[in-house]
């Protein structure tokens, strides 16, 4: 696996990938890399020829209150775990590298609609953040396919938009969720959890799946599904922040037109804020 911190080092890379009739694909991390991760690499590395991860945590989506300093970095760990999955190439830029003068002088990226509610609410400019440094890597990288995972919904959306707004010639791809067996979502947040605070974590995706079995069952009363789910959010000593029943496509209220559900969830645990969703197909 190669290793490359500049943009015009990565791109001669993919000249030479290009050259020999190689498909690319892109993985975009903050590192700190999981069997959620980790997935999304296999799945790259089975539809693909040259493989790129890249390593990146990226201060634009972060607020001012938010564990930028303290988000976790593993990168000796990381390496290896890419090198197991046969990743060909690791772009592991500086934030000056990508973002030169500074962030108060970038050009920002902002996906209007999608963007609006949910995660937007609790974390001003994060999306924002998100799709600036996702469409600066497409643009350095300029994959034939992106892998995301689906854990973070709201932000697969956005990232699909965006892709389909400025015309870009890019295979987005979701990848479902990788689960503890508690159901607990992976995430890098997770590090920050006590073993009593997991246990209690993993109440969010029962009360997801409670929800959405309530629903399959003929259940249309959305409002109280949802306010039946705070409830049991907290006696699980969870503090919600949101626990929507959305059209699965919009992320807006349900309507006689929508066909796929999406139930969208996020907690505090202690410090720590996690996300998470459960999506399905109305018969």
């Amino acid at each position: 696996m190669q290793t490359q911190k500049k943009i015009k080092d990565l791109r001669q890379i993919l000249k030479t990938a290009r050259s020999q009739g190689k498909s690319i694909a892109l993985v975009p991390t903050m590192g700190n890399l999981h069997e959620g991760h980790l997935q999304l690499i296999r799945q790259a590395r089975d539809r693909y020829d040259f493989i790129v991860c890249s390593i990146f945590v990226n201060p634009l989506q972060f607020g001012e209150k938010e564990d930028l300093g303290a988000y976790p970095r593993t990168l000796e760990a990381d390496r290896e775990s890419l090198r197991r999955e046969k990743c060909d190439c690791l772009f592991l830029p500086s934030v000056q590298e990508i973002y030169g003068d500074g962030l108060e002088q970038q050009t920002s990226v902002n996906v209007p609609g999608l963007t609006e509610n949910f995660c937007s609410t609790s974390r001003p400019g994060h999306f924002e953040g998100v799709a600036t440094i996702v469409t600066k890597l497409f643009n350095i990288v300029q994959p034939d396919a992106s892998f995301f995972g689906l854990k973070d919904y709201q932000q697969f959306l956005v990232i699909r938009k965006l892709t389909q707004d400025l015309a870009l010639e890019i295979a987005i791809h979701g990848i479902e969720t990788h689960r503890e067996e508690s159901g607990l979502a992976m995430s890098s947040r997770n590090n920050y959890l006590s073993k009593q605070n997991k246990e209690k974590a993993a109440s969010l995706y029962k009360c997801l799946r409670s929800c959405a079995e309530a629903i399959q069952q003929g259940n249309t009363d959305f409002q109280q599904l949802e306010k039946k789910a705070r409830t049991e959010l907290k006696k699980a000593s969870l503090e919600p922040d949101y626990f929507q029943i959305c059209d699965a496509e919009s992320l807006q209220p349900p309507s006689t037109d929508t066909q796929h559900i999406a139930i969208l969830g996020a907690v505090f645990v202690g410090k720590s804020r996690l996300i998470d969703n459960i999506r399905f197909q109305l018969s």
